[in-house]
């Protein structure tokens, strides 16, 4: 970390992704990227840094020139060894990410979506009604951590009283992503992936003899009967299912609930009129959305907004800073849940649009929706205290939230 600290000291700009500090508020680090062409830094390997609204469009609806699949070399070697060679729709390009994408779209309709809301208010209910009876509330063990991955377990057919340790073995998971490049993976990381993969060969074993109405018996029918998925690219698919379909929503609660307690205002008028809440949580999204960045890899020569890309150079993707570009959003810093026009990126754009924006959608109004109604007094129990952030750079998200609710 240090010899990154030194290689941008003479630069206008900081950006390390391995740094706690930059992790815990990377938003003032991205002004400087946004005012001006992409940037290209050298930490013992060189990528490139998209910050601006238009360049990070551009990047996402061209997946001819950036590759979503992770090359060797980089420096994560042993994180892409250990996590396997077979492809997931996240690291995958068409054809392959198009059959992938294909084949779990059916759980993913409008109409299924809404089949699952009855189901996640009760989720949301019952963990409110917890934290009520406690005198309690931290939003994310009450509430953004539980409901996510209850709402995937249902969907992939495993019980969802197992949720602690699912959520356990994603967050540590996640946590790859801090590994500093050409560093060994810590034990405890390699364990959990270990112990995912150990349940998922379970679950798979157990509906090939007793198929049922969910995500996984659907998948292992593609796999036995058309071979739309081999045995590894099954196993990664269930991985990727679990992983991306709770920490991107739990992210969404815990920083639009941050949002809301420090701008009261705004949880007040959310209170008094929910039909706000649908531009509210678009403006969640917008102003500290689940997912900081992604990554791609350049196939060709090309240029980014007037910078110089090379063939096989490393782009950041930085979704958070083109969600608040100035050239795009009239006062981006502001927390504002009326904004009226708000294209926001926060779920991608192109080929790899998050399939579950509308599923999170509906969580995270649903579970917002329940605290604000349950607990008329919600406000942060200690607004200058520090915030802890857990997970990678990539799926920034808090460790704790503690509210008042008396």
């Amino acid at each position: 970390m240090s010899e990154a600290i030194e290689t941008q000291a003479s630069q206008d700009f900081y950006f390390n992704p391995w740094d706690e500090n930059f992790r815990a508020n990377p938003y003032p680090h991205y002004r400087p990227l946004l005012a001006g062409p992409p940037r290209v830094l050298d930490m013992g390997f060189k990528f490139a840094l998209a910050a601006r609204y238009d360049d990070v469009r551009a990047i996402l609806s061209d997946h001819a020139s950036f590759s979503s699949v992770q090359p060797k070399g980089g420096g994560f070697d042993e994180q892409i060894d250990f996590f396997g060679d077979a492809p997931t729709m996240l690291g995958s390009d068409p054809p392959t990410q198009t059959r992938l994408r294909r084949l779990v779209s059916r759980d993913f309709t409008p109409r299924r979506i809404r089949e699952l809301e009855p189901r996640i208010r009760e989720i949301a209910k019952n963990l409110i009604d917890a934290a009520e009876r406690k005198g309690e509330f931290d939003v994310m063990a009450d509430l953004a951590n539980p409901l996510p991955v209850m709402v995937i377990s249902d969907l992939l057919g495993v019980p969802h009283e197992d949720y602690h340790q699912f959520k356990s073995w994603s967050d540590k998971i996640v946590e790859a992503d801090n590994t500093l490049p050409g560093m060994p993976m810590p034990d405890e990381i390699k364990a959990a992936f270990t112990g995912l993969r150990a349940y998922f060969v379970a679950e798979i074993a157990r509906r090939r003899k007793n198929p049922g109405a969910d995500l996984v018996s659907a998948l292992v029918a593609a796999h036995d009967e058309a071979e739309a998925l081999n045995a590894d690219e099954l196993l990664q698919f269930l991985v990727l299912l679990l992983l991306a379909g709770n920490e991107t929503t739990t992210n969404l609660i815990g920083n639009g609930m941050l949002a809301l307690g420090r701008n009261p205002g705004a949880m007040a008028a959310l209170r008094s009129k929910p039909e706000l809440m649908r531009g509210a949580i678009e403006e969640m999204l917008r102003y500290d959305g689940p997912v900081q960045s992604t990554f791609r890899t350049t196939t060709k020569d090309t240029s980014i907004g007037g910078t110089p890309i090379t063939a096989g150079m490393g782009v950041f993707v930085i979704i958070a800073a083109a969600n608040r570009d100035p050239a795009k959003f009239n006062d981006p810093e502001k927390f504002d849940i009326t904004r009226e026009s708000n294209e926001h990126m926060a779920f991608g754009d192109g080929i790899h649009f998050c399939i579950g924006a509308p599923l999170a959608r509906l969580e995270g109004s649903i579970a917002i929706g329940a605290a604000l109604e349950r607990f008329p007094h919600l406000r942060l129990k200690n607004p200058d205290a520090p915030l802890t952030y857990k997970g990678s750079y990539f799926l920034r998200g808090l460790s704790r939230l503690d509210m008042a609710v008396k």
